[in-house]
C-alpha cells in the first residue's frame, strides 16, 4: 500500500458529518446492546474535549439520556464550572455541580501538596501564594530527558521557579492525583445510580503519552475521541455547534492554583505542530520526509521523535491492565 505524501494538513477531516454519525452509532451500540445501559454520564469540565463527548452523546443518545457532572475543587478556574454548566444547557443535557474540595481536604489533598512544595520553597504560604509545575519549554530546546520545573507566585505576582528535586515531584503529583480520582469516583456513582456508563474523554495524545491519571480521568467504560488527535476533536467540536468560547479557550490542567497550559505541563509543544509530527512518527515517515513540510531540521524532527518515544516508554504502565496472575491448581 503506498503511504500518503507527508503534509501539515495530513490529519484534516475530509467528511466530519460522516465521522461524527459513525461513532454516534457506535455509542448507541456501546451502550444499548452491548452493555446494556440506559445512557451515559460525562465529567464535563467547559474543556474542549469534555464538551465534543457531551456533544456526541446528546446528539446521538438523545440528552434525555445523558448526564453531566461538573466537580470543582479549590484550584479551579471559576470559568471552567460557567462554561460547563452553558455546554449542557445548550445541549439539553441535565447536569449537577458535585464540589469536590471537601473529600480532598478529608484525603489531605492540599496538605500533603503544600508540604512538598514548602521543601522546595520554605517561604511557600499555600493560603496566598500560588503554585505549578510544568516542563522544559519546548520539545525542540534540547535532547536531554524533560526536567520538571516548580514554580511559585506571591501575593505580589513575583514568580520563582526550581528544579524540583525527585520526592517532592512525586510527592506533589500523587498528592494531585486524588483530584482526579475523586472525580472518578463521582461520575461512577451516577452511573451506578441511573444504570448508565462512563464516557471517558481523553484524546489521542494523552493516552498515547500518558497523560492522565490511572484509575482518575482513565478510569471510564467508553472512549469515542481515543483514535482523534486534538486537532480533530477541534474539528468535530465546530461541526457539532461546541460553544465558541470552548474552542477559543487554551486547553489547560485546571489542576494547579496558578493557571498552566497542557503544552507548558506536559506535551511541549503546540497542538498544530504535535499532531501532524505524532503521526508522522507513529506512522514511519523520516525526518527527511518530515522536515520540509513542517519547515524545520531533520535534527529537530528527531529531537521530537525521541521526545515521543521516551513519553510512551516512560507511560506504558498506565495502559497496562492489571496482570492476572496465572495459577495450576
Amino acid at each position: 500500500m503506498t503511504k500518503t505524501p507527508f503534509s501539515r494538513d495530513i490529519l484534516k477531516i475530509k467528511d466530519v458529518a460522516k465521522l461524527a454519525d459513525e461513532l454516534g452509532e457506535m455509542l448507541k451500540e456501546e451502550i444499548f446492546i452491548k452493555n446494556k445501559r440506559r445512557g451515559a454520564v460525562i465529567g464535563i469540565s467547559g474543556g474542549i474535549d469534555s464538551s465534543v463527548s457531551l456533544a456526541l452523546a446528546a446528539k446521538y443518545l438523545g440528552p434525555e439520556k445523558v448526564f453531566g457532572v461538573m466537580m470543582p475543587e479549590k484550584d479551579s478556574n471559576p470559568d471552567s464550572e460557567t462554561m460547563a454548566s452553558r455546554l449542557a444547557k445548550q445541549y439539553g443535557v441535565k447536569a449537577v455541580v458535585e464540589n469536590i474540595r471537601p473529600a480532598l481536604e478529608g484525603f489531605k489533598c492540599y496538605e500533603r501538596r503544600d508540604e512538598a512544595i514548602q521543601r522546595v520553597f520554605p517561604e511557600f504560604n499555600p493560603k496566598t501564594w500560588k503554585s505549578k509545575i510544568g516542563l522544559n519549554k519546548t520539545g525542540l530546546d534540547q535532547k536531554l530527558p524533560p526536567i520538571f520545573h516548580l514554580t511559585v507566585i506571591d501575593e505580589a505576582g513575583k514568580q520563582q521557579s526550581k528544579i524540583i528535586p525527585v520526592q517532592e515531584y512525586l510527592q506533589i503529583v500523587a498528592a494531585s492525583n486524588f483530584k482526579q480520582r475523586c472525580r472518578m469516583a463521582m461520575v461512577y456513582y451516577y452511573a451506578e445510580k441511573f444504570h448508565y456508563v462512563v464516557i471517558g474523554t481523553a484524546n489521542k495524545h494523552e493516552i498515547d503519552q500518558g497523560f492522565f491519571v490511572k484509575f482518575g480521568d482513565g478510569g471510564a467504560d467508553l472512549y469515542p475521541q481515543a483514535n482523534l488527535y486534538k486537532t480533530q476533536v477541534y474539528q468535530l467540536a465546530a461541526y457539532l455547534d461546541v460553544p465558541q468560547e470552548i474552542i477559543d479557550r487554551v486547553p489547560t490542567t485546571d489542576t494547579y492554583s496558578a493557571e498552566q497550559t497542557q503544552e507548558e505541563f506536559f506535551y511541549q509543544l503546540p497542538f498544530d505542530i504535535m499532531d501532524p509530527m505524532w503521526y508522522a512518527y507513529e506512522n514511519g515517515y523520516t525526518a527527511d520526509e518530515v522536515a520540509p513540510a513542517m519547515n524545520m531540521t531533520t535534527d529537530e524532527v528527531n529531537i521530537i521523535y525521541g521526545n515521543f518515544a521516551r513519553k510512551q516508554k516512560t507511560t506504558e504502565y498506565l495502559r497496562a491492565n492489571p496482570y492476572y496472575f496465572p495459577v495450576n491448581l
